[in-house]
């Protein structure tokens, strides 16, 4: 731990030129007189790292000198594929190996490479969730992972649709999609893998049992394939609708890809107040109901009458509900 604590001093300083021992216990979460501690033990090893004080002062290495000791450890060699990843390779635990990882990339970097490397990164970011969540709460991930990475069975007590469930998983990997955290897991025996969001993992025992992962299973291709018959799937019905201008562009902003292209493929032509009638797919008349809601009064739904009186009855109740507060308000002089 402290060699590869000293040698992440090196780097940084390497990298950066000049950094007081508050910026290196900052960066190597230790404290300042632990700082001074390393830096005396690299003088006693003839590294030519020097000190000024002041407020412009700061430890810096001799110019020129330059280490070569870039070498990755095992742990940092096999999350390599998380380096560009740092939100999420914090969120599976391990934000210091990936940290250390991109500092040695960088240092093995020659100088034009490393300035179009922090360029890059000053550039172009990476932010998963979506605009009104923050991703996953998921206290059980890195255990998730560690089983994924060990080939461990683990029991879970997993929340699913119809309630709380306990199953013992063996789980194949991990997958980040939109924010969202999913282990694709088989039961065993059973020979087909599902997906479970790990932050519906509400406790999870890892057992001692090992598992042989079969050799033919491509994670990307299976989760690719996955999606697709999910997408198939989520779409059965139809609804015929009216939009008004305003609510068609609304549905784009708001719409999945397939609502989008359903809705302009079926378009007929506007009335004289720029209202058509298209056919939309969806998933269940639970879902459009909320969906088409955010549409408010751009949309009218014609068809199924199932659809349509739902929306009607929560339209009379919204109604009534602002009618009786419009009544009880005394701004409006009445109580």
């Amino acid at each position: 731990m402290r060699a590869s604590r000293l040698l992440s001093l090196l780097l940084l300083l390497q990298q950066h030129g000049r950094l007081t021992a508050a910026q290196l216990a900052e960066r190597l979460t230790v404290s300042p007189r632990t700082i001074y501690r390393d830096v005396d033990s690299l003088h006693a090893a003839g590294i030519p790292l020097y000190g000024e004080a002041g407020h412009a002062g700061g430890y810096q290495l001799v110019d020129g000198w330059r280490t070569r000791l870039t070498g990755l450890t095992a742990g940092e060699a096999d999350r390599l594929f998380l380096a560009g990843l740092p939100g999420p390779a914090d969120e599976l635990g391990y934000g210091d190996v990936v940290d250390a990882l991109r500092l040695k990339l960088h240092a093995a970097l020659p100088a034009p490479l490393r300035d179009r490397a922090t360029q890059l990164q000053q550039r172009f970011h990476l932010d998963t969730p979506g605009w009104y969540a923050d991703g996953d709460a998921s206290p059980e991930l890195t255990r998730t992972a560690e089983a994924v990475w060990q080939q461990h069975r683990v029991e879970v007590r997993y929340r699913g649709w119809n309630g709380e469930v306990t199953r013992v998983l063996e789980p194949y990997g991990l997958v980040l999609k939109g924010g969202r955290w999913y282990v694709v897991a088989d039961q065993p025996g059973r020979g087909a893998p599902a997906t479970y969001r790990v932050n519906q993992i509400l406790a999870l025992t890892p057992l001692p049992q090992e598992f042989v992962r079969p050799a033919d299973f491509d994670l990307p291709a299976w989760w690719q394939a996955h999606v697709v018959q999910f997408r198939a799937r989520l779409h059965r019905d139809e609804a015929t609708v009216r939009l008004s201008p305003a609510g068609r562009q609304r549905l784009r902003e708001i719409g999945s890809d397939p609502v989008v292209t359903a809705m302009d493929a079926s378009a007929q032509p506007p009335d004289a107040r720029g209202w058509l009638t298209a056919v939309l797919p969806i998933e269940s008349l639970t879902h459009a109901h909320g969906e088409l809601l955010r549409l408010g009064a751009d949309v009218e739904v014609l068809t199924p009458v199932a659809l349509r009186e739902r929306l009607a009855a929560t339209a009379a109740g919204l109604a009534a509900l602002y009618e009786t507060h419009r009544q009880h308000d005394p701004a409006n002089g009445v109580t």
